[in-house]
């Protein structure tokens, strides 16, 4: 078989090969067959630089001796700058060479030519030592022929990648969209976007970053892949960051090589041992809300264009699917509160109405009798119905949005204070932090019942002077706290009341937890532990 028809059988090898790192491989490894040449390498060329060194010919071994692959300086960089063909008899002797690295293999002759597809320069195939003598004219053209044919191989392997890539990214999508609609908590469908993100990418490592409500700092909300486990929940701050920056700016920003960039938050790259690395935005309607990284661990090549497209295409999506999630809870909300109000609204003016209408037919029954034992039985009856409305209108205290909207905890709960204040004589201090008020909204009817059963048995038992009701975040909860200085109890005593259990029972089933601390002469501090 002479060199054309090898050259024919290579081309049809080239063709029927999808994968691109298979399809580079193969393209060196048959320029060196048909030129016979003892070394060969394919460099991928974004800009003028070179990002990828694919090399036949050599050990493991020898390339890590070698070190660092080539960037596309002296001879390599002259044929990245004139896009051509290039034959030396001898590389050291050219003037342009730059010479080679320690434990770099010998080499004189050289043949390089380029590749491309898509109508520009992909990469450079470099040819040396030929065996027994120079490269000829005919090995040029030779090469000349396979660069063209490895152009359309490469062009073919790149649209069926991007057509699998894009496969892949729909999938992920469908299964966050899936997700978000079966209503799974929202660090699990982050999780989901870091383990999608990594592999549409090729990625080692994806994090979710996002701001801590009432902090200046960062949180690694959602990790997949290399040390994952140990990146997972870590802060940084938000000033200097590179996540601090995407979020600020709202555009992706790409890093050869995080592990000595300033901006990157050295702890956690230490952990993560992290290389070239992609940042980009998690925003909706113009707003960005997060960032989504993508690292390769040191050593590892850095990211393409496509790579970068890829990432920023799929966190827009995945922003958007996280708004809609978002916008569903909070329509579901609404709807709550506006049931609430209904139900409300009909307590109000339809059963206490009538149960008064009832206790004012009673207390004239009671009049009109004549028989003291009869209107003491019907008084005591008015006064259970008055015990009744009094609690139905606790009730809707609890169930109104007016008061208990979104934002409004705050007030509520000052409220609260005012009525407690004006009734038991107790001055009361309110202290809430609206941030972490905003946060608890959803279960704002559940705080202030809690708030309220607090302060009753102030009121009853406590015999104090002065109470403060505090509310403020705490890392990943928030508390509530009902603090007085009143005489105080024993908390380990069995004569303790039902409403520290209530209390406790309550904090149990919002999956959080009551904590007393009281001592005699000493008041009492009730702390509510409630996660966010």
């Amino acid at each position: 078989m002479d060199r054309r028809d090898e050259l024919i059988e290579a081309a049809l090898v080239l063709h029927s090969e999808l994968s691109l790192p298979a399809v580079l491989q193969r393209i060196v490894k048959v320029a060196t067959e048909l030129t016979e040449a003892r070394y060969g390498a394919l460099g991928v060329i974004e800009g003028d630089r070179l990002v990828e060194f694919v090399t036949t010919g050599m050990s493991d071994d020898d390339r890590a001796a070698i070190g660092d692959p080539p960037t596309g300086h002296g001879i390599l960089g002259v044929l990245i700058q004139e896009k051509g063909t290039l034959r030396l008899p001898d590389i050291e002797a050219d003037p342009r060479a730059h010479g080679f690295p320690p434990q770099h293999p010998p080499m004189h002759t050289f043949l390089g030519t380029a590749v491309v597809s898509r109508g520009s320069v992909y990469g450079n195939i470099y040819l040396t030592e030929k065996l027994g003598g120079e490269f000829t004219g005919d090995d040029e053209r030779i090469v000349e022929v396979l660069a063209a044919q490895a152009g359309v191989a490469i062009e073919n392997a790149r649209l069926h990648e991007e057509a699998a890539r894009r496969e892949a990214w729909l999938e992920a999508s469908r299964e966050i969209a899936n997700a978000i609609l079966a209503r799974e908590d929202v660090r699990v469908v982050l999780e989901m976007i870091a383990g999608d993100a990594r592999r549409l990418v090729g990625a080692d490592l994806a994090a979710v970053h996002v701001p801590v409500t009432g902090t200046d700092e960062l949180v690694v909300e959602a990790a997949a892949g290399a040390h994952a486990d140990e990146l997972r929940s870590a802060r940084f701050p938000i000033e200097g960051s590179i996540s601090g920056e995407v979020v600020r700016r709202g555009r992706a920003i790409v890093v050869e090589d995080a592990s000595i960039d300033p901006r990157a938050y050295q702890p956690v790259v230490r952990m993560g041992d992290m290389g070239p690395a992609i940042f980009v935005p998690l925003s909706a309607q113009g707003r960005a809300f997060g960032a989504l990284a993508a690292v390769n661990i040191t050593g590892r090549g850095r990211f393409s264009d496509d790579d970068v497209r890829v990432l920023e295409a799929f966190a827009a999506q995945a922003a958007l699917a996280l708004e809609s999630a978002s916008a569903q809870t909070e329509l579901r909300r609404l709807a709550i509160l506006d049931d609430r109000e209904r139900i409300a609204k009909e307590l109000h003016d339809g059963v206490i109405q009538a149960l008064f209408a009832v206790g004012m037919g009673l207390q004239g029954t009671a009049i009109a009798s004549g028989d003291e034992e009869l209107s003491d039985r019907i008084e005591g009856a008015v006064a259970e119905l008055d015990r009744v409305i009094r609690d139905l209108r606790n009730y809707i205290f609890g169930l109104r949005p007016g008061i208990l909207a979104d934002r409004q905890l705050d007030q509520a709960l000052r409220q609260l204070g005012e009525e407690f204040e004006e009734k038991s004589g107790v001055v009361t201090v309110v202290d809430v932090d609206p941030n972490a008020a905003a946060e608890l909204s959803a279960r704002a009817g559940d705080v202030v019942q809690l708030v309220r059963e607090s302060l009753s048995n102030v009121g009853r038992h406590a015999n104090a002077s002065t109470v403060r009701v505090s509310l403020y975040r705490d890392g990943d909860s928030a508390v509530v706290e009902v603090d007085d200085d009143g005489t105080g109890f024993d908390p380990s005593s069995a004569r303790r009341g039902e409403g520290l259990t209530n209390l406790e029972n309550r904090a149990a089933a919002l999956s959080g937890k009551a904590l007393i601390e009281s001592a005699p002469d000493q008041g009492t501090t009730v702390r509510l532990v409630l996660p966010l």
